[in-house]
């Protein structure tokens, strides 16, 4: 007798031998690891292949799973509302939520959850999350046509995507091979980067929102592995994602020294101790700096050469708070312990040193308020998901060529 089956662990590999005897398997000890592999057994009812539990853990197998409760929006173009109501008490949190924008957080909600939610939204949630699994079978699809288009990529390509069995290995690999250095050799560095990965199921989540954001928001981003592999703002903020893990755990000489090298290669100065959301865009990146206490929320787009710093020596609570959905333009500088509301924009080159309220725009330096301080002109659409730097343009300026 002959079975044919696919083995993707130990339990499914102990189960299809079972299920294919009368007798229960005994376990002798299996030569290699095993992940993913068609394997074609000749099995007799006397004698059976089954695995030792040593060797039961595939080499690359990742223990990390998104968490798909909450999914970043497929259509940012899509006109979206928010709530005015905006609480800057989330900022305090050591954790971010991805809920969007426009859902109210209550203690009612989580508990009406399932008797509130529609069919087209369990429709809609399945298929986000049939979408978040295939992330990785997508980005080795684009690996492979790729190497198929430039054939002189193809050991690029292998050693950095085609022979790693999972997003969070792959991304420990190449970020180890870009911040490694003489004194701090790549080996060691993807050792810590795989042991904070796969441990840290809400940091791979923010990881695939990240890969989304930018494919979604950035024109000049041509595929998953195009972000993945070259755009040295989605490596610094997942780099600042590992380092802000051991910031948070103690580490903080760690910390800082992956801060100090992810700043030399990237040009990206991000303190380990600044809170990050989910779903980040920065935009070439080149130039950014973020302070200590800074706090960036969800779905936020940030270009290049912009400072989210202190007002002078100040110690404690002392940098901006960015709400969800804010556009921030290049060259921007936002100073103090002041809040930017859900779903502002900062016009290019701004000096902003005052809170901004939710879905208005502050231009200029000093900055202000387009529409005026008492009277702001209210934005109609999330303008970090548009990425629209130019609306009401004629409202705040008079400029001719």
């Amino acid at each position: 007798m002959k079975l044919l089956f696919t083995c993707r662990s130990r339990r499914s590999l102990i189960s299809a031998l079972y299920n294919n005897s009368n007798t229960p398997p005994s376990f002798i000890s299996f030569p290699i690891p095993i992940l993913s592999l068609s394997l074609s057994l000749p099995l007799s009812l006397s004698s059976y292949l089954t695995l030792s539990p040593s060797m039961a853990t595939c080499v690359g197998t990742s223990t990390a799973r998104l968490d798909k409760s909450d999914q970043l929006s497929r259509s940012p173009n899509r006109g979206q509302t928010i709530d005015h109501s905006y609480s800057y008490v989330k900022f305090c949190r050591p954790t971010f939520s991805d809920r969007p924008p426009a859902v109210p957080a209550s203690m009612n909600d989580v508990d009406n959850l399932h008797t509130r939610t529609s069919p087209e939204e369990l429709h809609r949630r399945d298929e986000e999350e049939e979408e978040e699994d295939d992330l990785w079978v997508k980005m080795q699809e684009e690996a492979r046509f790729d190497v198929e288009q430039e054939p002189i990529l193809s050991s690029y390509y292998h050693a950095s995507i085609l022979c790693h069995q999972s997003l969070e290995i792959a991304l420990a690999n190449h970020l180890s091979l870009k911040l490694c250095s003489s004194s701090l050799p790549s080996g060691i560095l993807i050792d810590l980067f795989v042991s904070i990965l796969n441990e840290n199921e809400e940091v791979m989540g923010a990881v695939k929102y990240d890969l989304r954001a930018v494919r979604e928001r950035d024109p000049a981003c041509i595929s998953y592995v195009h972000c993945f592999l070259n755009f040295k703002g989605f490596l610094a903020i997942q780099a600042h994602r590992i380092a802000h893990q051991l910031w948070s755990h103690g580490r903080n000489v760690l910390a800082l020294l992956i801060n100090n090298r992810v700043s030399e290669v990237f040009a990206v100065d991000i303190h380990p101790g600044a809170k990050i959301g989910r779903g980040i865009l920065l935009d070439h990146a080149t130039g950014l700096v973020v302070g200590e206490t800074a706090v960036i929320g969800n779905n936020v787009s940030i270009l290049h050469n912009v400072t989210l710093g202190g007002t002078g020596k100040v110690s404690g609570d002392r940098h901006p708070k960015i709400g969800d959905g804010v556009l921030i333009g290049a060259g921007t500088c936002i100073l103090g312990n002041i809040k930017i509301g859900e779903g502002a924009k900062i016009g290019a080159g701004s000096v902003v040193l005052k809170d901004v309220p939710s879905m208005t725009t502050a231009v200029g330096n000093p900055a202000r308020l387009i529409g005026g301080k008492d009277n702001p002109t209210r934005l109609d659409k999330i303008p970090s998901l548009t990425m629209d730097h130019t609306s009401h343009i004629s409202e705040w300026s008079d400029y001719v060529v």
